[in-house]
């Protein structure tokens, strides 16, 4: 699958509505799903976040992005500027292509925000200390049906199995969470009839 899936992405967020979560005591923050061209087509960048023990998503995988801060004049400004933090990406220069639905955790009290934005021409990245690599991942594979796994959590005692990809191979970390819940909103305008 090549740009004419990510057409189908930049359609759908076009004409979408996105559910925003209101006022809440829960903590906010927002990411950038950040399309790049390849000659293959576009793709998607991906953080495998550093190791570090106060990260409760520490070595995940996950979209550039983080808290809201009080000075952030909006969620849009502040997935910008952790993004820029993050890996060093100016998003001012992308075209923005829309906002995904609010999505509250399901494990910590947080709601996250997406942004969708393409660049025209790669860009160079240059890794913060939040961020232990960055990777770009193609349509094909987040439309794979061999990469669907499950990510088990053990927790309190007790293990809970969620819905998962393997976009590393073995030993690395799966995409889940909500990370992979903003994935699927970008499916369902790839493959409407797979969602």
């Amino acid at each position: 699958m090549g740009l004419g899936t990510w057409a189908a992405v930049q359609v759908g967020l076009a004409q979408h509505r996105p559910h925003l979560v209101g006022s809440t005591d829960k903590t906010r923050a927002a990411v950038a799903a950040v399309l790049g061209p390849t000659p293959e087509g576009l793709r998607l960048l991906f953080i495998e976040r550093a190791q570090h023990p106060d990260d409760p998503w520490s070595g995940h995988i996950a979209f550039p992005g983080g808290r809201i801060e009080a000075d952030d004049p909006s969620p849009r400004a502040a997935a910008e500027r952790e993004t820029l933090e993050e890996v060093g990406l100016d998003l001012s220069d992308a075209g923005y292509w829309g906002r995904l639905d609010d999505l509250t955790g399901y494990m910590l009290p947080v709601v996250v925000s997406g942004f969708v934005y393409c660049l025209e021409t790669p860009a160079d990245l240059v890794l913060g200390q939040e961020v232990g690599s960055a990777f770009w991942v193609g349509a094909d594979q987040l439309c794979d049906s061999g990469k669907q796994t499950q990510y088990r959590l053990r927790r309190r005692g007790s293990e809970q199995a969620f819905p998962a990809l393997d976009l590393l191979g073995p030993g690395r970390p799966l995409l889940w969470g909500l990370t992979f819940r903003i994935v699927r909103q970008l499916i369902a305008w790839m493959e409407p009839d797979k969602v």
